[in-house]
């Protein structure tokens, strides 16, 4: 049971409805999208990681004195054991978040654990690779995210909500502006206009170490 991690840290939360808390994030490495806006791009070949056995993170999360745990990437479900982590954690009383790209199937995911689907817009260049299956099994405890970098894909997010009822499955449905693209009053406005379910959200660690610290 060895997963391919590119870096572990104790951060802020910077997003989800879990934003402002402390959090021990473990990054895995590889991602098989390749969006046009990644922002960890460092992390995106598996060459970038290096092996760590799942007990040997377990060891280190516990030792971390946080709860909250999150799997992200890179892409965790491109690894079959970051699953394993996931229910040894939820096991042993942790709380753990999932940030997943909506590309790979989340079903199997154990069921405690929230998992946050970053559906990808146009300006991705990856909707194509989104499953629509990962929107039957949600529940009130797992979260969408839309990254939106133009009002192309603000609309595309709204047909998505739309046509999977979305806001009758999660009350957290989430609204990240690119950084660096649509500005983040623009957005705000749309939203309002719109009467839109679920909350807005800017990347809180980057506004407190700006766009290039990694380990936050």
């Amino acid at each position: 049971m060895t997963l391919r991690v590119n870096e572990t840290f104790v951060s802020v939360q910077g997003e989800s409805s879990h934003a402002g808390r402390l959090c021990f994030f473990v990054r895995l490495a590889g991602c098989p999208l390749a969006c046009r806006y990644c922002d960890t791009g460092y992390a995106h070949d598996p060459a970038a990681g290096a092996e760590r056995t799942v007990p040997d993170l377990i060891r280190e999360i516990g030792l971390s004195g946080v709860n909250l745990v999150e799997l992200t990437g890179g892409e965790p479900l491109a690894q079959p054991d970051s699953l394993v982590l996931m229910r040894e954690l939820t096991e042993r009383g942790f709380e753990v978040l999932l940030e997943t790209s909506g590309a790979l199937p989340v079903a199997a995911v154990p069921e405690q654990v929230c998992r946050i689907i970053d559906y990808k817009l146009p300006s991705s260049g990856m909707t194509e690779r989104m499953l629509a299956e990962n929107f039957r099994s949600l529940t009130p405890r797992d979260e969408v995210k839309f990254v939106i970098g133009d009002a192309a894909d603000y609309d595309c997010a709204v047909k998505v909500i739309r046509e999977f009822d979305l806001a009758a499955q999660t009350p957290h449905i989430l609204y990240s502006p690119v950084w660096g693209g649509m500005a983040f009053h623009e957005l705000a406005e749309r939203v309002i206009a719109d009467r839109l379910p679920g909350r807005m959200q800017i990347q809180l660690h980057k506004i407190i170490w700006g766009p290039e610290r990694t380990g936050v």
